[in-house]
């Protein structure tokens, strides 16, 4: 008997849960976020059923609320921390946060720019072998120094620049003497000792090594910030050619740059942007950053793009919508111009990703010319609905009308801009 009650109790419970799971009121529920975010003025719609009803604190002074039969309406007022409660059939069911930021706004940009990278020491980008005492060898090798090493310091000394290296070179190999080598692999700080040769053919002394100091090529301003200057572009890391590993960045400059022509991409074969840099090397920002999301640093003066020269809102990843939206880019000297595509997938991330976007050109004026995405487009910023939602970084190989896209939120945090800041508190 007692096992009969425990079958029959158990299925109702099986019944009840799936009734639960289809109940639409269920569902709704199920579907509204734990924490919402919204700027200052903007609205979010939460679907609902009859059965739910909502509420706030009565001290809610950061957010507005309206409710009908099919809606639940978020309005934020101010800038702070606020929450609503959900109930059901009189019972509170969940509590959701809500976070109200400030009404941020950046520049977008659109713009072309020359990019100049200099090196954090000297990066050794290969070995090459040294003909000295009958036999070829390179020192470097043998030293243990590998490709994609940097060379911070010899003999104690700090190294900048390429030019830095021949005297030490010189004077070890006169005197015979080897080299105290310090350098930097990845995060981790590497000393070891070299031994110049004598190359017989050249009569020089040689470390074997193939070393580059500096870095060039062209990109795109995606945005500027009017009060602190600060600025993001590119949206995606800057590698070294023949490492194909992050360039450590000292310093570096951008400067105004002209497209003279374009590579038009095709499946297999990306395009690319022909530029040169402007004729009085105009440096318009320095280089403080280069990550995964782009270059970061701060601007001279301030640049327009000819299209939208006033302040633009942003859109966070998880109110970037799937559908219609802009680029602003150069595909010709140096005028700004917008141009159709479509965000074909979108990720509501809630930590700094690349990749949050999957975009493709539409616009045939823009297919006729590039083909689609092509290298020094990316940076371009990303419009939709009148809001900067990010950056073109990379192309698809196989298909050039469609790339990725980088979520504006994580290059306004590389560039150290704190959209998340709180209202000061006045004093009472």
């Amino acid at each position: 008997m007692l096992e009969i009650l425990r079958k029959i109790t158990g299925g109702i419970l099986l019944v009840s849960l799936l009734m639960l799971i289809v109940y639409k009121p269920f569902q709704q529920y199920m579907h509204i976020p734990n924490q919402i975010t919204l700027f200052e003025g903007q609205q979010y719609d939460i679907s609902k059923a009859t059965a739910v009803n909502v509420s706030t604190p009565s001290s809610s002074e950061n957010i507005e609320l309206e409710e009908s039969e099919q809606a639940i309406s978020l309005q934020g007022k101010q800038a702070g921390k606020d929450k609503i409660l959900l109930e059901m059939a009189g019972f509170p069911i969940k509590q959701v946060d809500v976070n109200v930021l400030k009404n941020f706004k950046v520049y977008p940009g659109g713009q072309s720019i020359g990019v100049k990278l200099n090196t954090l020491g000297v990066l050794v980008v290969g070995h090459h072998l040294v003909s000295a005492e009958k036999e070829k060898q390179s020192p470097g090798e043998a030293a243990g120094i590998k490709v994609g090493d940097i060379i911070t310091k010899i003999n104690g000394t700090k190294i900048n620049h390429m030019a830095e290296i021949a005297s030490f070179v010189n004077e070890a190999g006169q005197e015979g003497k080897k080299l105290e080598i310090t350098i930097q692999r990845g995060k981790e700080t590497i000393d070891t000792t070299l031994d110049p040769k004598l190359d017989e053919k050249e009569k020089t002394y040689k470390l074997g090594l193939y070393i580059r100091d500096s870095a060039a090529g062209i990109g795109t301003m995606t945005f500027y910030d009017p009060k602190t200057k600060k600025y993001g572009a590119l949206g995606h890391v800057i590698s070294d050619m023949d490492t194909k590993r992050p360039i450590v960045v000292d310093d570096g400059q951008i400067v105004n740059s002209t497209v003279t022509s374009i590579e038009k991409g095709k499946n297999g074969a990306p395009g690319e942007k022909l530029a040169r840099f402007s004729s009085n090397k105009n440096v318009i920002g320095n280089i403080k950053t280069n990550s995964p999301f782009g270059i970061f640093g701060e601007l001279k003066q301030n640049i327009k793009n000819g299209i939208f020269d006033k302040p633009m809102p942003i859109a966070l990843s998880n109110q970037v919508e799937e559908g219609p939206a802009k680029i602003l880019t150069v595909v010709e000297g140096n005028k700004v111009e917008q141009y159709d595509i479509e965000v074909i997938s979108t990720i509501p991330q809630k930590f700094p990703a690349t990749k949050g976007m999957v975009i493709k050109v539409v616009d045939p004026k823009l297919l006729s010319k590039t083909g689609g995405i092509v290298q020094g487009m990316s940076g371009s910023p990303i419009i939709q609905k009148g809001k900067i939602i990010g950056a073109v970084t990379h192309v698809f190989v196989n298909d050039p009308t469609s790339g990725y896209g980088v979520h504006i939120e994580w290059m306004l945090h590389e560039a150290g801009i704190d959209i998340y800041e709180k209202n000061t508190e006045k004093a009472s």
